[in-house]
């Protein structure tokens, strides 16, 4: 097991080797957007998706050109936000034994830990995680959960429960949005959905030019619900062959779609690439909810969306973790695997 992120940038002068990014050699050594311009990351306000057409649109857009957009009036209270932010400061903050009572094992994803190493030529991400599984309640691996906070298991059960609503209405308005019967991306979540959660800790870094907090890469989630820290941004979307920073909005959920929904959209609403940048003086902490879909059968491009103009883009494809976690760290795109 390498030692987490957070004891290596306490205790070094000199940059590790398997931290020296690649300067971005698969994305064609990509430009970033000009700092001084905003990025103009679509604002959708939830509360209108269910009586307004014009949001309707709105959202629709935002997916089909940038794959996110920032959710305000969602519903969660900004108290309870910070309730979520102040439990992965804390835990992040805990002495290092105390942290690794959560440590995860070699071969799993959940837990406590940094990169799972599949190969020696593998760059490693700045940061340290903490993933467990929400949802459904019997598959929570519980000797992964922090004791210390005491009211960590209490507020990630109702944040768990709060995304799951909040993604039942963001499925829904993406449906409609195409002209579809609400339900038709829900009918794919099957009976054994997952709700997996990933609390990320970026400490600052002297070298903030030469590592990632994480490599590009697109979500294997269906949606993802982002909490950026309130602070400190980080996170970068690409877009049109340049990386656009993605602001913070107070009180706001970053939501992106992810590879799971590409493919039931049959390609209409693309799964974007991002990665995170690091602060050279600051740490930054986020929490990203993931919604994944069944895995006891095939997800797959929903009929409406296949058309003789639109032929059908990807297989039927069982999307598991691990399937991911292999490709995320091998840097390649999982959905590549799932085109026709």
């Amino acid at each position: 097991m390498n030692n987490q992120v957070h004891e290596i940038a306490a205790n070094c002068d000199q940059l590790p080797q398997r931290f020296i990014r690649k300067r971005d050699e698969e994305y064609s050594n990509i430009a970033t957007a000009d700092a001084s311009s905003p990025t103009n990351i679509p604002v959708i306000d939830v509360s209108l998706l269910a009586s307004s057409d014009s949001e309707l649109d709105k959202l629709k857009s935002a997916i089909i050109n940038w794959g996110c957009f920032q959710a305000i009036n969602h519903g969660i209270e900004a108290s309870f936000l910070d309730k979520v932010r102040e439990i992965s400061k804390l835990f992040f903050n805990l002495p290092a034994e105390e942290k690794k009572k959560c440590l995860r094992e070699e071969d799993d994803v959940e837990g406590y830990g940094n990169d799972m190493v599949f190969s020696d030529q593998q760059v490693l991400d700045w940061t340290d995680r903490l993933y467990i599984a929400v949802l459904p309640h019997d598959q929570q691996k519980l000797r992964f959960w922090p004791q210390n906070p005491a009211h960590f298991r209490e507020v990630v059960d109702e944040y768990g429960s709060k995304i799951e609503l909040m993604n039942e209405v963001v499925l829904k308005a993406l449906a409609r949005s195409l002209k579809l019967e609400e339900n038709c991306f829900l009918d794919q979540y099957g009976t054994t959905s997952r709700l997996l959660a990933r609390f990320n800790y970026y400490p600052p870094c002297p070298w903030s030019d030469k590592v990632l907090g994480l490599k590009p890469h697109s979500d294997g989630s269906a949606v993802t619900f982002l909490l950026q820290d309130k602070d400190v941004e980080g996170l970068q979307i690409l877009k049109d062959g340049q990386w656009f920073g993605v602001p913070i909005v107070p009180n706001a959920l970053t939501i992106n779609v992810g590879d799971q929904m590409e493919i039931m959209s049959n390609g209409i609403f693309k799964s974007p690439i991002h990665r995170v940048l690091v602060n050279s003086k600051d740490q930054r902490v986020t929490v990203a909810m993931f919604c994944m879909p069944q895995t006891e059968k095939d997800i797959e491009p929903v009929d409406g969306l296949i058309t003789d103009d639109m032929p059908r883009l990807y297989k039927n494809v069982t999307f598991s973790l691990e399937f991911y976690m292999k490709n995320y760290q091998h840097g390649t795109r999982s959905i590549d695997a799932c085109k026709i």
